[in-house]
């Protein structure tokens, strides 16, 4: 049984027992949050979503928050002397799949 859930601008495919990282939430450690933006859920048959499944939601609990690894932005325009530099770390909340309800 798997379900495909939309958090932070983006979608997921889980299944229960999943670590995955998402945006961060604001929650914390060992706290249980719950996905209500299911958009499909397979258990034996599909079922979609217009645009969510009614009824439906993913129970997680957050393992911990954290950073992810720097990326370096690098800007830089030739012949004028311009040239800058900047790095950017993405927070992050890594969550452990419980249970799917449908």
């Amino acid at each position: 049984m798997y379900a495909i859930i939309a958090t932070g601008g983006k979608q997921y495919k889980v299944a229960e027992g999943d670590v995955i990282k998402v945006e961060k939430l604001g929650a914390a450690e060992g706290e249980t949050v719950s996905f209500d933006q299911v958009l499909a859920v397979n258990n034996g048959s599909l079922v979609l979503g217009n645009p969510t499944v009614k009824g439906a939601a993913v129970k997680a609990t957050v393992v911990e928050e954290g950073k992810s690894s720097k990326v370096i932005v690098y800007k830089y325009k030739r012949k004028s002397g311009y040239h800058k530099k900047n790095g950017h770390r993405q927070l992050y909340t890594k969550v452990k799949i419980d249970s799917i309800k449908a």
